[in-house]
C-alpha cells in the first residue's frame, strides 16, 4: 500500500476544499489535496450549480482569493471565447445573464481557473493531487488523526495511506467525521437542543434537505427526447402532500410565501443578457425556469457561435425527498434513485409537459453532458446541501441570523470571526416531509469556534460541516461562504504549524487569535461587514 506524507491533507476538492490547500500553500506548506469525481471545485464543477452569492458581491463581503477565482473566470471567457464586443466590455460580465447570479458560467470554465489557480503549486511539487480517491478509513491516536486511508473510486484495491499533522474534511458530506470517531450531528435538532424557533420539538437526525442531480439543456431543432427511465411512472405520479401538485409540474411552492405559483418556461427568449438583474434582494429570478440558471446566453457570443442558450436544470421538481444519503445502508441506491428522477424531469419536459405555446412538450430539448461531465448525461455529482456537521466549541443558530429575531441589530458579532458570509436561510423541502424554509437573513461572520472540534485536535472541518444547525447550514452552505470557511481552516493549520500550537489555543489565547486574524486580513479575508441590510 503506498503511503504519501505532508504537513496538511486535505481530504475533498470541492471549493472549500480548495481554498484550504490554496491557503496552506501560500503560506509554504505542503499539501495533499483529494478527490473523488473528475474535476476539482465540488458544487461549482462536478455538481454544476452556478454560484449562489449575496448582492453585493462586486463591492465586498467574499475574499480576495475567492474574488480571483470570480475574475478568472471572466477573463477566461474574454481570452477563449467569442464573445460580443458588448459582451466583452461589459465590467460585470454574466456568460449566462442568469437571475440567480451575477455569475452564471458553465462548468468546465470554473475547473479551468482552478486548475490555473493550482498549477504553480504543483508544479514545485508542493501540491500533490489524488483523483479520483475517496476516504474509507482512518487511523486515530486519542484525540489525534495520525493517518487517513483512501481508495481509488473505480478500483476499490488501489489504496493509499496519507499521514499528515493536519487533516482537513473537506468532504461534500463530512465523510471523515464518522471514520474518525469525532462527533457530529445531522439533520434537524430539537429545539430544547438549541432554542431556535423553527427547530421541531424531538431531534430528526434524518431529516435532512435533498439532494439534487443538476443537468444542463439546450433547445434545438430536431427530436432529441431520450430513453423513457425506468421509473418514470413513479415520478410521473409522484405528489408531495405540500406541493399543490404533482412534483413533475410547473406548480409548487413558492419558497419565501409557501403559496402556491406556477412557473414558465420559455426556451430561447429573445431577451437583452445585460438587462438581466441579478439581486436576489429585488427578485429571486425563478419565475422562467429557462432564464433562473442560464449559463450560456447566446446573444453573449457572436453570431453563430451559440445555437441555443444553455440552461442548467437545478429546479424543485429534481429535490429528491425519498430518503437522505447520509448515514442510510442503501445510499447509493438514493444516490442513484436521485439520478433517474432527473432523468425523469428531463423526459416529461421533452414529452407531457405544458407548453407556453399551447402545445404538449419541448422535443428540442437537447442533454448536454458535454457541459456537465458527467457520464449519463447529468452532472457528475450530487447536489449535496446538507452535511454532516462536527460538534465544535461554536454553534451558530436560527437566532444569530434571523432578520425576524435580530431586527435590526444584525446577525451577531463574534470576537473570533474568520469571515463574512450572506444568504437567505434557505432550506429546500426535506426527507422528513418539511417544506421550504425560506426567510430573511442578516448579513453574518464565521465563527473560528465553529471550525473547532470540541475533542479532536487535529482535524477541522473545511466545507459545510462545520458547527451550524439544520437551519443556519441553509445560510452557510453556498459557494462564497464554504470557499472563505475553506480558506479560514487552511490558514489556521498553517498558522499552528508555524506557531507550534493547535486550533484550542489559538481560540483561548487573545495574542494568539490576533495574530491569525491579522493573517487573514493581510490575505485579503473581510472579518466584519460594512453597515448593509439583509434580505
Amino acid at each position: 500500500m503506498v503511503e504519501i506524507s505532508a504537513d496538511a491533507a486535505v481530504v475533498g476538492g470541492g471549493l472549500g476544499g480548495v481554498a484550504a490547500a490554496l491557503a496552506l500553500l501560500r503560506a509554504g506548506r505542503t499539501v495533499i489535496l483529494t478527490e473523488e469525481h473528475d474535476w476539482l471545485g465540488g458544487q461549482l464543477t462536478s455538481q454544476a450549480v452556478p454560484p449562489d452569492e449575496p448582492s453585493w458581491v462586486e463591492q465586498f463581503g467574499v475574499t480576495a482569493s475567492y474574488r480571483a477565482l470570480r475574475e478568472g473566470i471572466r477573463a477566461y471567457y474574454r481570452a477563449h471565447y467569442p464573445l460580443t464586443e458588448r459582451a466583452r466590455a461589459q465590467r460585470e460580465f454574466n456568460p449566462g445573464a442568469g437571475h440567480v447570479s451575477r455569475l452564471c458560467h458553465e462548468p468546465r470554465v470554473a475547473v479551468a481557473v482552478i486548475e490555473a489557480m493550482l498549477a504553480p503549486y504543483r508544479g514545485s511539487g508542493r501540491l500533490r493531487v489524488l483523483q479520483p480517491y475517496r476516504p474509507v478509513g482512518a487511523e486515530v491516536d486519542g484525540d489525534r488523526v495520525t493517518s487517513v486511508r483512501l481508495a481509488h473510486r473505480d478500483h476499490d484495491t488501489e489504496q493509499v495511506v496519507l499521514h499528515a499533522s493536519y487533516v482537513l474534511d473537506a468532504t461534500e458530506t463530512g465523510e471523515l467525521l464518522p471514520l474518525t470517531g469525532t462527533e457530529y450531528v445531522t439533520g434537524f435538532e430539537s429545539q430544547a437542543e438549541t432554542d431556535e424557533p423553527s427547530a421541531p420539538a424531538e431531534a430528526q437526525p434524518m431529516n435532512m434537505q435533498a439532494v439534487s442531480v443538476c443537468f444542463a439543456v439546450d433547445h434545438i431543432d430536431g427530436d432529441h427526447t431520450i430513453d423513457r427511465p425506468a421509473s418514470y411512472d413513479f415520478w410521473r405520479a409522484y405528489e408531495p402532500p405540500f406541493w399543490g401538485d404533482k412534483l413533475l409540474s410547473w406548480r409548487c411552492p413558492n419558497p419565501r410565501t409557501l403559496a402556491i405559483m406556477e412557473r414558465s418556461f420559455t426556451p430561447n427568449p429573445d431577451d437583452d443578457p445585460q438587462l438581466v438583474e441579478a439581486d436576489q434582494r429585488v427578485n429571486p429570478g425563478d419565475a422562467n425556469l429557462w432564464t433562473f440558471r442560464r449559463i450560456a446566453a447566446r446573444r453573449n457570443f457572436t453570431p453563430g457561435a451559440y445555437a441555443s442558450d444553455i440552461t442548467l436544470v437545478n429546479w424543485p421538481m429534481i429535490d429528491y425527498l425519498e430518503s437522505p444519503v447520509i448515514d442510510v445502508p442503501d445510499a447509493d441506491r438514493h444516490l442513484a434513485a436521485a439520478r433517474e428522477l432527473s432523468l425523469s424531469v428531463l423526459y416529461w419536459l421533452q414529452t407531457e409537459a405544458p407548453r407556453h405555446d399551447g402545445g404538449t412538450g419541448y422535443a428540442g430539448l437537447r442533454l448536454r453532458g458535454d457541459v456537465t461531465g458527467g457520464a449519463d448525461g447529468l452532472a457528475q455529482a450530487p447536489y449535496i446541501r446538507e452535511s454532516r456537521r462536527v460538534r465544535a466549541l461554536t454553534t451558530v443558530t436560527e437566532q444569530d441570523l434571523s432578520v425576524a429575531i435580530r431586527g435590526d441589530k444584525g446577525a451577531v458579532s463574534y470576537h473570533d470571526s474568520v469571515g463574512v458570509g450572506m444568504y437567505r436561510i434557505d432550506l429546500h423541502p426535506s426527507t422528513g416531509g418539511d417544506n421550504y424554509i425560506d426567510v430573511a437573513c442578516s448579513p453574518f461572520e464565521i465563527p473560528l469556534g465553529a471550525l473547532i472540534p470540541q475533542r479532536m485536535t487535529n482535524l477541522l472541518p473545511a466545507c459545510k460541516n462545520i458547527g451550524t444547525t439544520h437551519i443556519t447550514n441553509g445560510a452557510y452552505r453556498l459557494h462564497p461562504v464554504e470557499w472563505n470557511i475553506g480558506e479560514a481552516a487552511g490558514a489556521l493549520a498553517a498558522f499552528c504549524l508555524d506557531q507550534a500550537t493547535t486550533p484550542h489555543a489559538v481560540r483561548a489565547d487573545g495574542r494568539l487569535l490576533a495574530d491569525y486574524q491579522q493573517r487573514l486580513v493581510r490575505d485579503g479575508v473581510e472579518l466584519r461587514w460594512p453597515d448593509v441590510i439583509g434580505y
